[in-house]
Protein backbone atom coordinates (compact mmCIF):
# COMPACT_ATOMS: atom_id res chain seq x y z
CA UNK A 1 0.00 0.00 0.00
CA UNK A 2 1.22 3.53 -0.83
CA UNK A 3 1.96 5.01 2.58
CA UNK A 4 3.47 8.24 3.85
CA UNK A 5 6.03 8.47 6.63
CA UNK A 6 5.54 11.02 9.39
CA UNK A 7 8.04 13.84 9.31
CA UNK A 8 10.70 13.84 12.02
CA UNK A 9 11.02 17.65 11.97
CA UNK A 10 7.46 18.98 11.66
CA UNK A 11 4.20 17.53 12.96
CA UNK A 12 1.88 19.75 10.93
CA UNK A 13 -0.26 22.69 12.04
CA UNK A 14 -3.00 22.61 14.63
CA UNK A 15 -5.56 23.49 11.97
CA UNK A 16 -5.90 22.36 8.36
CA UNK A 17 -3.73 22.92 5.32
CA UNK A 18 -5.90 24.65 2.71
CA UNK A 19 -4.90 24.53 -0.96
CA UNK A 20 -6.50 27.43 -2.86
CA UNK A 21 -6.38 27.08 -6.65
CA UNK A 22 -7.15 30.45 -8.21
CA UNK A 23 -8.00 29.20 -11.69
CA UNK A 24 -6.54 31.39 -14.42
CA UNK A 25 -4.76 33.83 -12.08
CA UNK A 26 -1.18 34.17 -13.26
CA UNK A 27 1.63 36.73 -13.14
CA UNK A 28 1.53 38.96 -16.21
CA UNK A 29 4.38 40.44 -18.21
CA UNK A 30 2.67 43.65 -19.34
CA UNK A 31 0.84 45.73 -16.68
CA UNK A 32 -1.59 47.10 -19.27
CA UNK A 33 -2.72 43.55 -20.16
CA UNK A 34 -2.58 42.08 -16.65
CA UNK A 35 -6.04 42.32 -15.11
CA UNK A 36 -4.82 40.55 -11.99
CA UNK A 37 -2.52 43.51 -11.43
CA UNK A 38 -5.12 46.06 -12.55
CA UNK A 39 -7.73 44.64 -10.14
CA UNK A 40 -7.87 45.79 -6.53
CA UNK A 41 -6.32 42.83 -4.67
CA UNK A 42 -5.26 43.91 -1.18
CA UNK A 43 -5.04 40.35 0.15
CA UNK A 44 -2.93 38.98 -2.69
CA UNK A 45 -0.77 42.11 -2.52
CA UNK A 46 -0.21 41.55 1.21
CA UNK A 47 0.66 37.89 0.64
CA UNK A 48 3.16 38.87 -2.04
CA UNK A 49 4.96 41.13 0.41
CA UNK A 50 4.65 39.21 3.68
CA UNK A 51 4.03 35.49 3.04
CA UNK A 52 6.38 32.93 1.55
CA UNK A 53 6.16 33.73 -2.16
CA UNK A 54 7.63 32.38 -5.37
CA UNK A 55 6.71 31.90 -9.02
CA UNK A 56 5.79 28.49 -10.46
CA UNK A 57 5.71 27.24 -14.05
CA UNK A 58 2.26 26.14 -15.23
CA UNK A 59 2.67 25.51 -18.95
CA UNK A 60 4.64 23.50 -21.46
CA UNK A 61 6.94 20.75 -20.34
CA UNK A 62 6.37 21.63 -16.66
CA UNK A 63 2.88 20.11 -16.96
CA UNK A 64 3.61 17.36 -19.48
CA UNK A 65 2.86 19.20 -22.74
CA UNK A 66 5.08 18.72 -25.79
CA UNK A 67 6.70 22.15 -25.93
CA UNK A 68 7.22 25.21 -23.75
CA UNK A 69 5.26 27.17 -26.34
CA UNK A 70 2.14 25.21 -25.31
CA UNK A 71 -0.13 27.02 -22.87
CA UNK A 72 -1.17 25.19 -19.75
CA UNK A 73 -4.78 24.25 -19.12
CA UNK A 74 -6.96 23.28 -16.22
CA UNK A 75 -6.91 19.55 -16.97
CA UNK A 76 -3.16 19.05 -17.05
CA UNK A 77 -2.72 21.66 -14.35
CA UNK A 78 -4.88 19.81 -11.87
CA UNK A 79 -3.30 16.50 -12.89
CA UNK A 80 0.11 17.93 -12.06
CA UNK A 81 -0.99 19.53 -8.80
CA UNK A 82 -2.77 16.40 -7.62
CA UNK A 83 -0.21 13.75 -8.52
CA UNK A 84 2.98 15.63 -7.72
CA UNK A 85 4.75 14.52 -10.88
CA UNK A 86 4.80 15.37 -14.57
CA UNK A 87 3.17 12.91 -16.97
CA UNK A 88 3.16 13.19 -20.73
CA UNK A 89 -0.29 14.52 -21.53
CA UNK A 90 -2.84 14.12 -24.30
CA UNK A 91 -1.31 16.35 -26.97
CA UNK A 92 2.08 14.69 -26.65
CA UNK A 93 0.66 11.17 -26.53
CA UNK A 94 -1.54 11.66 -29.59
CA UNK A 95 1.21 13.35 -31.54
CA UNK A 96 3.57 10.47 -30.79
CA UNK A 97 0.92 7.85 -31.70
CA UNK A 98 0.37 9.51 -35.07
CA UNK A 99 4.08 10.00 -35.78
CA UNK A 100 4.86 6.36 -35.02
CA UNK A 101 1.75 5.13 -36.92
CA UNK A 102 0.71 3.30 -33.73
CA UNK A 103 -2.74 4.94 -33.78
CA UNK A 104 -3.44 3.72 -37.29
CA UNK A 105 -2.11 0.24 -36.62
CA UNK A 106 -4.38 -0.05 -33.58
CA UNK A 107 -7.47 -2.26 -33.55
CA UNK A 108 -9.94 0.61 -33.03
CA UNK A 109 -8.82 2.66 -36.02
CA UNK A 110 -8.77 -0.45 -38.17
CA UNK A 111 -12.32 -1.28 -37.05
CA UNK A 112 -13.58 2.23 -37.85
CA UNK A 113 -12.10 2.12 -41.34
CA UNK A 114 -13.17 -1.45 -42.10
CA UNK A 115 -16.73 -0.62 -41.04
CA UNK A 116 -17.19 2.17 -43.59
CA UNK A 117 -15.28 0.36 -46.33
CA UNK A 118 -17.34 -2.78 -45.91
CA UNK A 119 -20.66 -0.89 -45.82
CA UNK A 120 -19.76 1.89 -48.24
CA UNK A 121 -20.77 4.30 -45.47
CA UNK A 122 -19.37 7.55 -44.05
CA UNK A 123 -16.59 8.28 -41.56
CA UNK A 124 -17.35 11.31 -39.38
CA UNK A 125 -14.94 13.47 -37.37
CA UNK A 126 -16.30 15.76 -34.63
CA UNK A 127 -14.04 17.99 -32.54
CA UNK A 128 -12.52 21.33 -31.66
CA UNK A 129 -11.34 23.07 -34.81
CA UNK A 130 -7.99 24.71 -33.98
CA UNK A 131 -4.37 24.04 -33.19
CA UNK A 132 -4.68 25.32 -29.63
CA UNK A 133 -3.41 21.94 -28.38
CA UNK A 134 -5.56 22.14 -25.26
CA UNK A 135 -8.51 19.97 -26.28
CA UNK A 136 -7.46 19.03 -29.82
CA UNK A 137 -5.14 19.83 -32.67
CA UNK A 138 -6.12 20.39 -36.29
CA UNK A 139 -2.92 18.61 -37.30
CA UNK A 140 -4.34 15.41 -35.79
CA UNK A 141 -7.54 15.73 -37.82
CA UNK A 142 -5.66 16.28 -41.06
CA UNK A 143 -3.41 13.29 -40.35
CA UNK A 144 -6.45 11.06 -39.78
CA UNK A 145 -8.11 12.23 -42.98
CA UNK A 146 -4.93 11.59 -44.98
CA UNK A 147 -4.70 8.10 -43.50
CA UNK A 148 -8.40 7.43 -44.14
CA UNK A 149 -7.94 8.25 -47.82
CA UNK A 150 -4.84 6.07 -47.98
CA UNK A 151 -6.85 3.19 -46.50
CA UNK A 152 -9.73 3.46 -48.94
CA UNK A 153 -12.33 5.56 -47.09
CA UNK A 154 -14.34 7.21 -49.87
CA UNK A 155 -16.59 9.52 -47.90
CA UNK A 156 -15.72 11.57 -44.80
CA UNK A 157 -17.66 14.32 -43.07
CA UNK A 158 -16.16 16.81 -40.62
CA UNK A 159 -18.14 18.57 -37.87
CA UNK A 160 -15.97 21.46 -36.60
CA UNK A 161 -16.48 23.02 -33.18
CA UNK A 162 -15.16 26.54 -33.63
CA UNK A 163 -12.68 27.59 -30.96
CA UNK A 164 -11.81 31.19 -30.04
CA UNK A 165 -10.82 30.30 -26.46
CA UNK A 166 -7.54 28.43 -26.83
CA UNK A 167 -6.71 30.57 -29.88
CA UNK A 168 -7.51 34.23 -30.69
CA UNK A 169 -11.21 34.98 -30.19
CA UNK A 170 -12.05 35.77 -33.83
CA UNK A 171 -9.52 33.60 -35.67
CA UNK A 172 -12.02 31.13 -37.16
CA UNK A 173 -11.53 32.15 -40.77
CA UNK A 174 -7.78 31.55 -40.51
CA UNK A 175 -8.54 27.90 -39.76
CA UNK A 176 -11.32 27.77 -42.36
CA UNK A 177 -8.92 29.01 -45.04
CA UNK A 178 -6.29 26.48 -44.03
CA UNK A 179 -8.76 23.60 -43.95
CA UNK A 180 -10.46 24.57 -47.22
CA UNK A 181 -7.06 24.32 -48.91
CA UNK A 182 -6.47 20.96 -47.25
CA UNK A 183 -9.84 19.65 -48.46
CA UNK A 184 -9.22 20.99 -51.94
CA UNK A 185 -5.98 19.03 -52.05
CA UNK A 186 -7.31 15.78 -50.65
CA UNK A 187 -10.33 15.84 -52.99
CA UNK A 188 -8.37 16.92 -56.05
CA UNK A 189 -7.99 13.51 -57.71
CA UNK A 190 -11.73 12.79 -57.47
CA UNK A 191 -11.28 9.52 -55.59
CA UNK A 192 -12.83 10.74 -52.33
CA UNK A 193 -15.58 13.07 -51.12
CA UNK A 194 -14.44 14.77 -47.89
CA UNK A 195 -16.20 17.93 -46.66
CA UNK A 196 -17.52 19.89 -43.68
CA UNK A 197 -21.04 18.84 -42.68
CA UNK A 198 -22.02 20.84 -39.58
CA UNK A 199 -20.55 22.96 -36.83
CA UNK A 200 -20.88 25.83 -34.39
CA UNK A 201 -19.11 27.63 -31.58
CA UNK A 202 -17.67 25.47 -28.80
CA UNK A 203 -19.57 27.33 -26.07
CA UNK A 204 -22.84 27.09 -28.02
CA UNK A 205 -22.89 23.43 -29.03
CA UNK A 206 -21.60 19.99 -28.07
CA UNK A 207 -18.74 20.79 -25.66
CA UNK A 208 -20.58 21.18 -22.37
CA UNK A 209 -18.96 19.73 -19.26
CA UNK A 210 -19.91 18.62 -15.75
CA UNK A 211 -23.61 18.43 -16.71
CA UNK A 212 -23.73 22.23 -16.60
CA UNK A 213 -25.85 22.80 -19.73
CA UNK A 214 -27.01 19.75 -21.66
CA UNK A 215 -28.87 22.00 -24.08
CA UNK A 216 -25.46 22.59 -25.71
CA UNK A 217 -25.18 18.87 -26.40
CA UNK A 218 -28.74 18.78 -27.67
CA UNK A 219 -27.96 21.55 -30.17
CA UNK A 220 -24.84 19.72 -31.27
CA UNK A 221 -26.70 16.42 -31.66
CA UNK A 222 -29.35 18.10 -33.77
CA UNK A 223 -26.70 19.58 -36.08
CA UNK A 224 -24.18 16.74 -36.27
CA UNK A 225 -26.44 13.72 -36.20
CA UNK A 226 -29.80 14.87 -37.51
CA UNK A 227 -28.40 17.52 -39.87
CA UNK A 228 -31.14 19.89 -38.80
CA UNK A 229 -30.55 23.61 -38.58
CA UNK A 230 -29.72 26.73 -40.49
CA UNK A 231 -28.14 25.73 -43.78
CA UNK A 232 -25.23 27.26 -45.67
CA UNK A 233 -23.18 26.36 -48.72
CA UNK A 234 -19.89 26.48 -46.79
CA UNK A 235 -18.42 26.95 -43.36
CA UNK A 236 -16.96 30.27 -44.46
CA UNK A 237 -20.42 31.50 -45.46
CA UNK A 238 -21.80 30.46 -42.07
CA UNK A 239 -19.11 32.30 -40.10
CA UNK A 240 -19.30 35.45 -42.21
CA UNK A 241 -23.10 35.52 -42.05
CA UNK A 242 -23.24 35.11 -38.27
CA UNK A 243 -20.64 37.86 -37.84
CA UNK A 244 -22.55 40.22 -40.10
CA UNK A 245 -25.78 39.57 -38.22
CA UNK A 246 -24.21 40.04 -34.79
CA UNK A 247 -21.13 42.25 -34.99
CA UNK A 248 -18.62 41.51 -32.24
CA UNK A 249 -19.73 37.90 -31.71
CA UNK A 250 -16.88 35.69 -30.56
CA UNK A 251 -16.06 32.45 -32.36
CA UNK A 252 -16.86 30.36 -29.30
CA UNK A 253 -20.46 31.64 -29.32
CA UNK A 254 -21.31 31.13 -33.01
CA UNK A 255 -24.66 29.38 -33.56
CA UNK A 256 -24.94 25.88 -35.02
CA UNK A 257 -25.04 25.42 -38.77
CA UNK A 258 -25.29 22.65 -41.34
CA UNK A 259 -23.91 22.45 -44.84
CA UNK A 260 -26.19 21.68 -47.78
CA UNK A 261 -25.39 20.58 -51.30
CA UNK A 262 -28.07 20.52 -54.00
CA UNK A 263 -30.70 21.34 -51.40
CA UNK A 264 -29.89 18.47 -49.04
CA UNK A 265 -27.64 18.24 -45.96
CA UNK A 266 -24.29 16.64 -46.82
CA UNK A 267 -23.64 14.77 -43.62
CA UNK A 268 -26.23 13.36 -41.22
CA UNK A 269 -24.90 10.53 -39.08
CA UNK A 270 -26.82 7.35 -39.89
CA UNK A 271 -26.76 3.62 -39.20
CA UNK A 272 -23.59 1.96 -40.41
CA UNK A 273 -21.34 5.03 -40.13
CA UNK A 274 -18.17 5.40 -38.07
CA UNK A 275 -17.68 8.41 -35.76
CA UNK A 276 -14.47 9.79 -34.23
CA UNK A 277 -14.59 12.45 -31.54
CA UNK A 278 -11.07 13.78 -31.95
CA UNK A 279 -10.68 15.85 -28.77
CA UNK A 280 -8.08 14.30 -26.50
CA UNK A 281 -9.09 16.17 -23.34
CA UNK A 282 -11.81 14.54 -21.30
CA UNK A 283 -13.97 17.11 -19.55
CA UNK A 284 -15.80 18.47 -22.60
CA UNK A 285 -15.91 15.09 -24.34
CA UNK A 286 -17.88 13.03 -21.84
CA UNK A 287 -21.41 14.29 -22.51
CA UNK A 288 -21.39 13.91 -26.29
CA UNK A 289 -19.79 10.49 -25.74
CA UNK A 290 -22.66 9.54 -23.44
CA UNK A 291 -25.13 10.70 -26.09
CA UNK A 292 -23.58 8.33 -28.61
CA UNK A 293 -23.11 5.38 -26.25
CA UNK A 294 -25.91 5.32 -23.66
CA UNK A 295 -28.86 3.07 -24.44
CA UNK A 296 -31.15 5.35 -22.44
CA UNK A 297 -30.62 9.10 -22.23
CA UNK A 298 -32.69 11.40 -20.04
CA UNK A 299 -30.74 14.64 -20.40
CA UNK A 300 -32.38 15.62 -23.71
CA UNK A 301 -34.70 14.22 -26.37
CA UNK A 302 -32.12 12.35 -28.38
CA UNK A 303 -34.47 10.29 -30.50
CA UNK A 304 -33.30 6.99 -31.99
CA UNK A 305 -29.58 6.41 -31.40
CA UNK A 306 -27.87 5.66 -34.72
CA UNK A 307 -26.17 2.28 -34.94
CA UNK A 308 -22.62 3.49 -35.47
CA UNK A 309 -19.11 2.60 -34.32
CA UNK A 310 -18.06 5.48 -32.05
CA UNK A 311 -14.56 6.13 -30.75
CA UNK A 312 -12.90 8.92 -28.81
CA UNK A 313 -9.38 10.12 -29.39
CA UNK A 314 -8.64 8.94 -25.84
CA UNK A 315 -10.47 7.29 -22.98
CA UNK A 316 -12.04 10.22 -21.19
CA UNK A 317 -12.95 8.51 -17.90
CA UNK A 318 -10.99 5.51 -16.71
CA UNK A 319 -13.46 4.63 -13.96
CA UNK A 320 -16.57 4.84 -16.11
CA UNK A 321 -14.76 3.31 -19.11
CA UNK A 322 -15.93 6.09 -21.42
CA UNK A 323 -15.79 5.79 -24.32
CA UNK A 324 -15.79 2.05 -24.88
CA UNK A 325 -13.47 2.47 -27.87
CA UNK A 326 -10.59 4.95 -28.10
CA UNK A 327 -7.61 5.53 -30.35
CA UNK A 328 -4.84 6.47 -27.88
CA UNK A 329 -4.31 5.22 -24.33
CA UNK A 330 -4.31 8.13 -21.83
CA UNK A 331 -1.54 8.61 -19.27
CA UNK A 332 -1.71 6.12 -16.41
CA UNK A 333 -1.65 8.49 -13.44
CA UNK A 334 -1.28 6.67 -10.15
CA UNK A 335 -0.30 7.37 -6.54
CA UNK A 336 -1.96 10.77 -6.31
CA UNK A 337 -1.71 12.93 -3.23
CA UNK A 338 -5.34 12.13 -2.39
CA UNK A 339 -4.57 8.41 -2.30
CA UNK A 340 -1.51 8.88 -0.08
CA UNK A 341 -3.40 11.13 2.33
CA UNK A 342 -6.35 8.75 2.43
CA UNK A 343 -4.06 5.85 3.29
CA UNK A 344 -2.62 7.99 6.09
CA UNK A 345 -6.13 8.60 7.46
CA UNK A 346 -6.10 12.33 6.63
CA UNK A 347 -9.65 13.66 6.26
CA UNK A 348 -9.95 15.67 3.03
CA UNK A 349 -12.50 18.15 1.71
CA UNK A 350 -12.70 19.15 -1.97
CA UNK A 351 -15.01 21.86 -3.27
CA UNK A 352 -15.69 24.06 -6.27
CA UNK A 353 -18.66 25.16 -8.31
CA UNK A 354 -19.90 23.09 -11.23
CA UNK A 355 -17.60 24.67 -13.83
CA UNK A 356 -14.46 23.42 -12.05
CA UNK A 357 -15.81 20.74 -9.72
CA UNK A 358 -14.44 17.94 -11.89
CA UNK A 359 -11.04 19.60 -11.98
CA UNK A 360 -10.63 19.64 -8.22
CA UNK A 361 -11.92 16.05 -7.98
CA UNK A 362 -11.64 13.97 -11.18
CA UNK A 363 -8.55 15.60 -12.70
CA UNK A 364 -6.92 16.22 -9.31
CA UNK A 365 -7.20 12.49 -8.63
CA UNK A 366 -5.50 11.46 -11.86
CA UNK A 367 -8.52 11.30 -14.20
CA UNK A 368 -10.51 9.09 -11.85
CA UNK A 369 -14.07 9.83 -10.84
CA UNK A 370 -14.07 7.73 -7.65
CA UNK A 371 -13.47 9.14 -4.18
CA UNK A 372 -10.82 7.82 -1.81
CA UNK A 373 -11.94 6.67 1.62
CA UNK A 374 -11.25 9.87 3.56
CA UNK A 375 -12.50 12.33 0.92
CA UNK A 376 -15.62 14.49 1.07
CA UNK A 377 -16.59 16.29 -2.14
CA UNK A 378 -19.00 19.21 -2.40
CA UNK A 379 -20.28 20.85 -5.58
CA UNK A 380 -21.79 24.34 -5.61
CA UNK A 381 -24.09 24.65 -8.61
CA UNK A 382 -22.90 27.22 -11.16
CA UNK A 383 -25.26 29.73 -12.69
CA UNK A 384 -26.21 28.99 -16.29
CA UNK A 385 -25.53 32.39 -17.84
CA UNK A 386 -22.72 34.21 -19.65
CA UNK A 387 -19.91 34.49 -17.13
CA UNK A 388 -19.33 38.18 -17.84
CA UNK A 389 -22.87 38.79 -16.54
CA UNK A 390 -22.05 37.26 -13.14
CA UNK A 391 -18.25 37.54 -12.77
CA UNK A 392 -18.23 36.88 -9.05
CA UNK A 393 -19.64 33.45 -9.92
CA UNK A 394 -19.98 31.33 -6.75
CA UNK A 395 -16.86 32.55 -4.97
CA UNK A 396 -18.84 33.62 -1.89
CA UNK A 397 -20.75 30.36 -1.64
CA UNK A 398 -17.58 28.29 -2.05
CA UNK A 399 -15.85 30.35 0.61
CA UNK A 400 -18.80 30.02 2.99
CA UNK A 401 -18.42 26.24 2.84
CA UNK A 402 -14.63 26.35 3.13
CA UNK A 403 -14.86 28.52 6.25
CA UNK A 404 -17.36 26.06 7.73
CA UNK A 405 -15.01 23.18 6.93
CA UNK A 406 -12.10 24.99 8.59
CA UNK A 407 -14.15 25.81 11.68
CA UNK A 408 -15.48 22.25 11.96
CA UNK A 409 -12.05 20.85 12.78
CA UNK A 410 -12.98 17.71 10.84
CA UNK A 411 -10.61 18.12 7.92
CA UNK A 412 -6.82 18.33 7.87
CA UNK A 413 -6.57 18.99 4.14
CA UNK A 414 -8.98 21.21 2.19
CA UNK A 415 -8.67 21.94 -1.51
CA UNK A 416 -10.78 24.30 -3.57
CA UNK A 417 -10.95 25.98 -6.94
CA UNK A 418 -12.18 29.49 -7.68
CA UNK A 419 -13.04 29.40 -11.43
CA UNK A 420 -13.46 33.17 -11.87
CA UNK A 421 -10.10 34.13 -13.31
CA UNK A 422 -10.37 31.50 -16.02
CA UNK A 423 -14.06 31.34 -16.91
CA UNK A 424 -14.51 35.11 -16.97
CA UNK A 425 -11.08 35.56 -18.53
CA UNK A 426 -12.23 33.50 -21.50
CA UNK A 427 -14.98 36.03 -22.24
CA UNK A 428 -12.54 38.80 -23.09
CA UNK A 429 -14.70 41.34 -21.21
CA UNK A 430 -12.00 43.04 -19.19
CA UNK A 431 -14.34 45.00 -16.92
CA UNK A 432 -15.87 41.69 -15.81
CA UNK A 433 -12.43 40.11 -15.43
CA UNK A 434 -11.43 42.83 -12.97
CA UNK A 435 -14.52 42.11 -10.86
CA UNK A 436 -13.84 38.36 -11.08
CA UNK A 437 -10.29 38.72 -9.76
CA UNK A 438 -11.44 41.04 -6.99
CA UNK A 439 -14.03 38.46 -5.90
CA UNK A 440 -11.30 35.83 -5.65
CA UNK A 441 -9.13 38.20 -3.63
CA UNK A 442 -11.97 38.86 -1.19
CA UNK A 443 -12.48 35.12 -0.76
CA UNK A 444 -8.78 34.53 -0.16
CA UNK A 445 -8.93 37.17 2.55
CA UNK A 446 -11.82 35.38 4.27
CA UNK A 447 -9.91 32.10 4.20
CA UNK A 448 -6.86 33.84 5.68
CA UNK A 449 -8.99 35.14 8.57
CA UNK A 450 -10.46 31.70 9.24
CA UNK A 451 -7.00 30.12 9.26
CA UNK A 452 -5.75 32.71 11.76
CA UNK A 453 -8.37 31.48 14.23
CA UNK A 454 -7.79 27.79 13.45
CA UNK A 455 -3.97 27.97 13.34
CA UNK A 456 -3.92 26.48 9.88
CA UNK A 457 -1.81 27.06 6.77
CA UNK A 458 -2.82 28.21 3.29
CA UNK A 459 -1.11 27.21 0.07
CA UNK A 460 -2.33 29.50 -2.71
CA UNK A 461 -1.55 29.06 -6.40
CA UNK A 462 -3.15 28.54 -9.83
CA UNK A 463 -3.38 25.87 -12.49
CA UNK A 464 -2.42 28.29 -15.30
CA UNK A 465 -2.67 31.94 -16.24
CA UNK A 466 -5.46 33.74 -18.12
CA UNK A 467 -6.68 36.96 -16.47
CA UNK A 468 -3.08 38.13 -16.33
CA UNK A 469 -2.91 38.34 -20.14
CA UNK A 470 -6.11 39.83 -21.53
CA UNK A 471 -4.69 41.67 -24.54
CA UNK A 472 -2.77 40.46 -27.56
CA UNK A 473 0.91 41.33 -27.18
CA UNK A 474 3.42 41.78 -29.96
CA UNK A 475 5.68 38.74 -29.83
CA UNK A 476 8.80 40.78 -30.53
CA UNK A 477 8.23 43.91 -28.45
CA UNK A 478 5.79 42.72 -25.79
CA UNK A 479 3.66 45.81 -26.45
CA UNK A 480 -0.12 45.82 -26.83
CA UNK A 481 -1.57 45.03 -30.24
CA UNK A 482 -4.21 47.65 -30.94
CA UNK A 483 -7.48 47.08 -32.82
CA UNK A 484 -8.98 49.50 -35.34
CA UNK A 485 -11.22 51.04 -32.65
CA UNK A 486 -8.17 52.16 -30.68
CA UNK A 487 -8.62 49.57 -27.97
CA UNK A 488 -6.28 46.69 -27.32
CA UNK A 489 -7.02 43.53 -29.25
CA UNK A 490 -8.64 41.15 -26.74
CA UNK A 491 -7.09 37.81 -25.84
CA UNK A 492 -9.25 35.03 -24.42
CA UNK A 493 -6.77 32.15 -24.31
CA UNK A 494 -4.66 30.97 -21.40
CA UNK A 495 -1.30 32.63 -20.92
CA UNK A 496 2.24 31.27 -20.90
CA UNK A 497 2.93 33.15 -17.68
CA UNK A 498 4.01 31.70 -14.34
CA UNK A 499 1.61 31.54 -11.42
CA UNK A 500 2.09 32.45 -7.77
CA UNK A 501 3.28 29.92 -5.23
CA UNK A 502 2.24 31.29 -1.83
CA UNK A 503 2.43 29.72 1.63
CA UNK A 504 0.70 31.63 4.42
CA UNK A 505 1.28 30.48 8.01
CA UNK A 506 -0.42 32.98 10.32
CA UNK A 507 0.65 31.20 13.50
CA UNK A 508 4.31 31.19 12.43
CA UNK A 509 5.07 28.03 14.38
CA UNK A 510 6.04 25.95 11.35
CA UNK A 511 9.04 28.13 10.40
CA UNK A 512 8.10 27.79 6.73
CA UNK A 513 10.78 28.96 4.31
CA UNK A 514 11.54 28.52 0.63
CA UNK A 515 13.54 25.40 -0.16
CA UNK A 516 15.34 26.89 -3.15
CA UNK A 517 13.97 24.46 -5.76
CA UNK A 518 15.21 25.38 -9.23
CA UNK A 519 12.67 25.54 -12.03
CA UNK A 520 9.73 24.67 -9.77
CA UNK A 521 6.29 24.19 -11.27
CA UNK A 522 2.81 23.50 -10.03
CA UNK A 523 3.62 19.78 -9.79
CA UNK A 524 5.72 20.74 -6.77
CA UNK A 525 2.57 21.75 -4.86
CA UNK A 526 1.65 18.18 -3.86
CA UNK A 527 4.92 17.61 -2.03
CA UNK A 528 4.55 21.10 -0.54
CA UNK A 529 1.13 20.28 0.95
CA UNK A 530 2.32 16.87 2.18
CA UNK A 531 5.32 18.51 3.87
CA UNK A 532 3.11 21.10 5.57
CA UNK A 533 0.78 18.34 6.78
CA UNK A 534 3.70 16.80 8.65
CA UNK A 535 4.65 13.94 6.33
CA UNK A 536 7.58 13.11 4.07
CA UNK A 537 6.60 13.34 0.38
CA UNK A 538 7.09 10.25 -1.79
CA UNK A 539 10.64 10.04 -3.10
CA UNK A 540 9.65 10.42 -6.77
CA UNK A 541 7.40 13.44 -6.26
CA UNK A 542 8.78 16.76 -7.46
CA UNK A 543 10.13 18.34 -4.26
CA UNK A 544 8.37 20.71 -1.92
CA UNK A 545 8.95 24.41 -2.57
CA UNK A 546 9.24 24.93 1.20
CA UNK A 547 10.78 23.34 4.25
CA UNK A 548 9.09 23.47 7.62
CA UNK A 549 10.01 22.87 11.23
Amino acid sequence: MNELKKSTVFAGPEGPVVLVIMDGVGIGKNPASDYVKIANTPNLDWLHEHAVYTELKAHGKAVGLPDDGDMGNSEVGHNAIGCGRVFEQGAALVGAAIASNAMFEGAVWQELVANVNDKNSTMHFIGLFSDGNVHSNLNHLEAMLNKAKEQGVKKARIHPLIDGRDVPPTSALDYVERFDKFLEGINADGSVDYCVASGGGRMNITMDRYDADWSMVARGWKAHVKAEGRAFASMREAVETFRAEKPGILDQDLPPFIIERDGAPVGPIVDGDSVVFFNFRGDRSLEITKAFEADELTEFERGPKPDVIYAGMMQYDGDLKLPKKYLVTPPAIDRTMSEYLSNAGVQQFAISETQKFGHVTYFFNGNNSGKFATETWQEVLSDVCPFENAPRMKSKEITDEVVKAIESGKYKFIRLNFPNGDMVGHTGVVEAVKVAVEAVDESVGRIMEALKKANGIMVCSADHGNSDDMCELDKKTGELVMASDGKCKPKTAHSLNPVPGIVYDPAGTSNVRLAGVDGAGIANLAATCITLLGYEPPADYTPSIVTAG
